[in-house]
């Protein structure tokens, strides 16, 4: 088969945030078998340095600056109907990148990371697409939707409304639509009624996350609750804003001393405030995210707006932690019992409470959940079925040794 050209909507390097996790090491995986070529948007300065570094394993590769201004996208998806997500990532110079890409190299196959990037198929016959989904995001906007009122609200309700259609009319374009759980694709297949959806899990580097692991230790810290993730991610925010204001006080009041730690980069405004309340840190961006997966006697994905596979919960899975997640953010992992589930304040706080009052117990749970993701969850096993995706007709190949995923 010929090369193949692979779009992602934000840079997959480094590997630090769930998306850019799964891009990194789908795109590691298909650069082993196949000649690879990468146009992604860069977010930042910082991003767009990171050609070199993906060089390494891409035959060629781009990153183009994404600069529009949020108020712009705005503007231009309601003057044009359509979804603010697609408006975002409209930028002439990826349509011209992309026709160079196809002009210069003997490509037959794009893979497509993320809905966003769907616009930039080219309307040429005889190219195989592969649209990765990962999850659904016109659910996603629903469930915004449900929890937003007033004009935004609306705007959320519109969003979902515009990208279903357009998901539908990709997935109905492209040779297979994957998604990044059966949940999601059973999801996406009940609401679109197309028939190609097929699954392809996030995996998780167990030797880089191992409670045993060469990493910096945090000092012991008693009844620490831990959340890690990107804050400046709306389900994100939602989620520690609910904990910290619904849920955190209960627990305090039965465990002296519980602290609730924010972990993650690009805090937004209203985590940063969330620091003013008794017992909450928030630490911004941090070096390792190890570090505070081993201090924590619990880590806490209350998540009322989640899709998909949850990273952060597999990684604290591999780190021996207990955890205590909603069922929404529990839902597309195969956790076997270990993930210990709440989605009302008061079953969350409950949950969370029986686990810093009984370490034993949380200690067993941990462990069963490290054995679970060691069983379950290696990168080269999750990804196997790119092989036959990409080629039907090919044998699949010996997998690869796991990747790094940071």
């Amino acid at each position: 088969m010929g090369d193949i050209l692979f779009l992602a909507h934000r840079v997959p390097y480094p590997p630090n945030r769930g998306d850019k996790i799964r891009s990194y090491n789908i795109l590691r995986y298909l650069s082993e078998r196949h000649r690879v070529h990468l146009l992604a948007f860069g977010d930042d300065i910082a991003d767009c340095n990171h050609a070199a570094d993906i060089a390494h394993f891409t035959d060629s590769a781009m990153i183009i600056p994404r600069v529009k201004p949020r108020w712009l996208a705005g503007i231009q998806a309601v003057l044009q109907g359509k979804p603010v997500s697609l408006a975002a990532f409209d930028v002439r110079e990826m349509r011209v990148a992309v026709d160079r890409m196809l002009s210069r190299y003997p490509i037959d196959t794009i893979y497509v990371f993320s809905g966003q990037m769907a616009q930039y198929l080219p309307d040429r016959p005889g190219l195989r697409i592969i649209m990765d989904f990962v999850d659904v995001d016109s659910a996603k906007f629903d469930s915004y939707a449900c929890l937003t009122g007033g004009i935004a609200g609306w705007v959320m309700a519109r969003e979902a409304r515009l990208l279903a259609d357009y998901e539908r009319i990709v997935a109905s374009r492209a040779d297979a639509s994957i998604f990044v759980s059966e949940a999601e694709a059973e999801l996406f297949a009940d609401r679109s009624g197309v028939t190609n959806a097929t699954v392809v899990e996030n995996g998780i580097d167990t030797l880089l996350f191992d409670p045993d692991g060469d990493f910096e230790p945090l000092a012991k810290a008693e009844r620490l609750i831990v959340f890690i993730g990107q804050m400046d991610y709306r389900p994100n925010i939602d989620a520690v804003q609910w904990f910290a204001n619904d849920i955190l006080p209960g627990i305090q009041g039965a465990c002296a001393g519980a602290h609730f730690a924010i972990v993650g980069r690009k805090p937004s405004e209203a985590v940063k405030a969330l620091a003013q309340r008794k017992g909450v840190i928030v630490t911004g961006d941090v070096d390792d995210v190890r570090g505070w997966l081993a201090a924590a006697a619990v880590v806490v994905a209350p998540l009322r707006v989640a899709r998909g596979v949850q990273n952060k919960i597999l990684e604290a899975m591999a780190m021996a932690r207990p955890v205590v997640a909603t069922s929404d953010a529990a839902n597309g992992i195969d956790h076997g019992g270990t993930i210990v589930v709440g989605d009302s304040a008061s079953q969350f706080s409950g949950a969370v409470i029986g686990l810093l009052t009984d370490p034993d117990r949380a200690g067993e749970i941990g462990r069963a959940a490290r054995a679970q993701v060691q069983a379950r969850y290696g990168w080269a096993a999750r990804l196997a079925p790119l092989d036959t995706i990409i080629n039907p007709a090919a044998v699949p190949p010996v997998p690869m040794p796991s990747a790094v995923t940071a």
